[in-house]
């Protein structure tokens, strides 16, 4: 009985070996080419498998989907309000804001899956669960200041990854990017009238 055991236990590491194979090509096929463009082929040939070990592990595309987005969330968790911690100023809490927002974005490659995110239903999903927690996170920094929702939308929305891209393009580090956009953030937020 105990080898029967060892042997179901062996086959299960296997099995989860194989899994964890199949949704890290998922992950560098999309980083690659997109999800949209991303087939069962494709993610068997990228970890060595047959297609038919990538439909008993995932029978749908849209299962290896959600099987990435996961991994890239249990890897790479947004930012919480936790990182507002011992931050006063609205200065100090929009880098904070800031610096965590894109760096986050910039692990997991968001500005690689949005485009597909009319072609594949389920990115739509991810893609909107992150603007809202990112309207949400800039509400959570300015609450002190009591902004008005419009103004977080739009703070939202210039903490983007595109916008962090062309900061790049305009040779910034991340740190430098964060303080410009604190900068205005905080011009903003103080700016009467």
């Amino acid at each position: 009985m105990k080898r029967r055991a060892y042997q179901l236990k062996q086959r299960a590491e296997g099995a989860e070996e194989t899994r964890r194979r199949l949704v890290q090509a998922t992950f560098e096929l999309h980083a690659e080419q997109g999800i949209a463009a991303t087939t069962m082929k494709h993610i068997a040939e990228r970890a060595r498998v047959s297609i038919g070990t990538v439909y008993h592990h995932f029978p749908t595309l849209d299962q290896t989907v959600q099987a990435c987005g996961e991994m890239v969330m249990a890897t790479y968790p947004p930012p919480g309000e936790e990182i507002f911690a011992g931050a006063v100023t609205l200065r100090d809490r929009a880098l904070r804001l800031a610096r965590a927002l894109f760096a986050h974005q910039d692990q997991v490659l968001l500005e690689r899956v949005r485009p597909d995110r009319h072609l594949v239903p389920i990115v739509e999903k991810f893609v909107s669960a992150d603007e809202a927690h990112r309207v949400e996170l800039v509400r959570a920094a300015l609450a002190p200041f009591r902004v008005d929702r419009d103004l977080i939308r739009v703070i939202a929305a210039l903490l983007d990854i595109a916008v962090y891209r062309n900061l790049q393009r305009a040779g910034l580090s991340l740190d430098q990017a964060a303080a410009a956009m604190a900068d205005v953030i905080h011009a903003r937020v103080t700016h009467k009238g």
